[in-house]
């Protein structure tokens, strides 16, 4: 009877789990409808949502209390972070500071084991070269830009004359402010906004856990949830040589969160492509998203199997996955997205409700009508351009040193030979770009050719990886590729290649350096042929594709302005490393057929310590082993909420509606980087470590009274 009742219940549950796959897997893509927000809620703080606050969540926030938060959020490299004392205390998380630690780790320290907390105020370290920067200063200059937009004759007259007024008006107002201008377009260029920012460049050390306990559960644990890391780290902003005196300060939330209560996140999202066109779409994922993951996923997967082949050299290995395995998650995420079938019909029903929108109205049409066949022709010519670009000049980690380093000495004699002034003015066009003649990115002139680290078994793995890239982006019959990879497989290819080249050592390449140019290009070396067959195809495909993006970006500019006409400032725009506030609710989500708790505990931590044999990288620091006394192991840890972020957002401040802390923003789940590309609230997660995580780690654990003390009074106390 029980095992009748068993099979049952296996076959309900198997129905149960099947069922919405099913029906995910055979929608009708006819019937998918746009939502209003599929393009997210990263308010800006030139719009704040006052409207739409009132309306879904009936709260009523004043001006000045937006002007309070943005005041209280800061932007740091790469990050984001915020003032959480009256006395320039600054929070962000651990994995936004790793940088800060190895400058700050003095002899015979091993911080990362350790962590470290600055017991006094003479304690705190300078960081060198590192500045933290406020938003101040906020002015609608769509007046001044648009119209040196329109003044242009051809496309790339109008870009010029946008750019070179958008010059003149940073250079203005930065002599007249005294502060650090950006001027950031929204909604694609359909409005400017001038930025002003008071930078800070006496940041100091106050407080980092240990590496194990803040990112504990390491890169399996990345993008996932449920989680249990303390990500966190504090530091101090000094002015004069003194701790920054502020009245925008976040205060600290003694109770955290509850379920359902409403929460935002503040920070710096870096990008978002949730306006583009479906042409863009394909092309990102049919060129862009395809290459770069084919690259990590590849060279991910080979570093793995490199740890047996050869074993001397398997914890460098694993580094150097680790040290791209979010960037490796960040891609394939992007690209599933874009592979999934309803993601691009919901893409598709919202560019159908904006052409509509425009066909309607006989002026709209003639103005904008144009504007989805223009970029459409611009994304088919740049695909046909990238892919022969991608594999000319095979740019990316998982490409190997043989390439890089004859694409380098090829790339340095054609400009040795290249008349004087057409090298200075080819110079000059590359230069705001960052790359020299040929492609070559202009950093690639500080590495050695040939490095002291060269590792032959690596650069050959990669070989087979770049060897594959290049005959992905061409096509096995292209001509090129007939001539330079024949073969039954890409390993065969590349032994045959290393064995007939020349690059046998580090002596042997920099003496083909000093040779003349013309006799490097004649060289018999494999790769040195390659290149110098592929070089002069190179410059005729930089300046169509420098025409298309021209053609692209002032269509681009027109889609904009009909998205503003549609919704005006209803919505909001593609992120774009400004200052957003995003709204939610703390909120679980169902997954893997059971549902993940709105938050964790360190009774949970513990469990999976222990249920990984307290190995890497779920091992804990010596002093988490034992909890001290007094410790609340049933403190809430970390959380999720519905509020929407991206990259860029890490070391945001999650606050409630009274402008407390409540949480720390650190990561979201692998739901999230759809995102990328289109907002569901379903099972998009930001993922945040709880103010009382925080608070009990610090005051029990740590004993760092003084900086548990700040935190709960807002300023430091004596």
């Amino acid at each position: 009877m029980r095992i009748r009742l068993f099979t049952a219940y296996l076959l309900l549950l198997f129905v149960f789990i099947s069922l919405p796959l099913k029906a995910q897997a055979s929608f009708n893509p006819d019937t998918v409808k746009a939502q209003k927000f599929d393009t997210g809620t990263m308010w800006t703080f030139e719009y704040p949502p006052f409207e739409y606050l009132k309306e879904v969540y009936n709260f009523t926030p004043t001006q000045e209390w937006f002007d309070n938060v943005r005041l209280s959020a800061l932007r740091i490299p790469g990050c984001s972070a915020s003032f959480v004392s009256e006395d320039g205390l600054l929070m962000t998380n651990n994995h936004c500071a790793r940088g800060i630690r190895r400058q700050m780790q003095r002899e015979g320290e091993d911080l990362a084991n350790t962590g470290f907390y600055a017991a006094t105020l003479a304690d705190e370290r300078k960081i060198p070269n590192f500045s933290a920067e406020q938003l101040v200063y906020l002015k609608d200059v769509t007046k001044e830009v648009l119209p040196a937009l329109k003044e242009g004759k051809t496309e790339k007259e109008k870009v010029e004359k946008r750019n070179a007024k958008i010059a003149e008006l940073r250079e203005k107002y930065a002599k007249e402010l005294n502060l650090k201008i950006d001027i950031v377009s929204y909604y694609n260029g359909a409005v400017y906004y001038l930025q002003g920012f008071k930078v800070y460049t006496d940041v100091r050390y106050v407080f980092q856990p240990e590496e194990n306990i803040a990112y504990f559960g390491g890169d399996p644990d990345n993008f996932t949830y449920p989680r249990y890391n303390l990500d966190c780290t504090f530091l101090r902003v000094y002015e004069n040589d003194k701790p920054v005196k502020t009245q925008h300060y976040f205060k600290w939330s003694p109770n955290g969160a509850a379920p359902g209560e409403l929460v935002f996140t503040v920070g710096n999202p870096g990008s978002t492509n949730r306006l583009r066109t479906v042409a863009q779409l394909e092309y990102m994922r049919d060129v862009q998203y395809r290459n770069s993951t084919f690259q990590m996923d590849n060279l991910y997967k080979k570093l793995d199997e490199l740890k047996t082949v050869n074993p001397s050299k398997a914890q460098d290995y694993e580094a150097q996955r680790l040290a791209f395995s979010n960037s490796q998650k960040n891609n394939r995420g992007y690209y599933d997205a874009l592979l999934n079938p309803y993601v691009m019909a919901r893409k598709k029903a919202f560019e159908k409700k904006i052409q509509e929108f425009v066909m309607k109205d006989p002026e709209l049409k003639k103005e904008y009508g144009h504007v989805w066949k223009t970029i459409a022709a611009a994304r088919k010519e740049l695909t046909g351009i990238d892919t022969k670009l991608a594999a000319y000049r095979p740019a990316g980690q998982a490409i190997s040193r043989y390439l890089t380093i004859a694409s380098t000495l090829v790339n340095q004699a054609e400009t040795a030979l290249m008349p004087a002034a057409k090298r200075e003015a080819l110079q000059k066009e590359l230069q705001g770009r960052g790359q020299r003649p040929g492609g070559m990115m202009g950093a690639r002139r500080q590495m050695p050719l040939y490095p002291d680290n060269f590792d032959p078994v690596l650069e050959e793995a990669k070989l087979e990886i770049s060897i594959d890239y290049i005959i992905l982006n061409l096509g096995k019959n292209d001509p090129v590729v007939k001539k330079f990879f024949q073969g039954k497989s890409s390993k065969e290819i590349a032994k045959n290649l290393i064995a007939k080249s020349l690059f046998k050592s580090k002596e042997a390449v920099e003496e083909i350096a000093k040779k003349d140019p013309k006799e490097i290009l004649k060289l018999n070396d494999p790769f040195i042929k390659y290149f110098a067959d592929v070089y002069a195809k190179i410059e005729g495909l930089e300046k169509r594709k420098q025409e298309a993006t021209d053609t692209e970006s002032v269509a681009f500019n027109l889609l904009g302005q009909i998205m503003y006409k549609m919704y005006g400032t209803s919505i909001p725009p593609d992120a774009n490393r400004t200052l957003r506030i995003s709204d939610g609710v703390l909120k679980g989500y169902d997954y893997n057929g059971t549902t993940a708790p709105v938050k964790t505990t360190f009774y949970g931590m513990y469990d999976r310590y222990f249920g990984f044999y307290e190995k890497y990288p779920f091992n804990l620091p010596e002093r988490w082993k034992t909890p001290p006394a007094g410790f609340d192991l049933s403190t809430p840890f970390d959380f999720v909420s519905t509020n929407d972020i991206i990259g860029g957002n890490s070391g945001s401040p999650i606050i409630n509606k009274n402008a407390q802390v409540i949480g720390l923003a650190f990561d979201g789940n692998i739901e999230m980087l759809e995102g990328n590309f289109l907002y569901r609230q379903q099972a998009n997660r930001t993922v945040g470590v709880d103010s009382k995580a925080m608070y009990e780690a610090i005051k029990k654990v740590y004993k760092a009274d003084r900086l548990a003390d700040e935190l709960e009074t807002g300023k430091m106390v004596k």
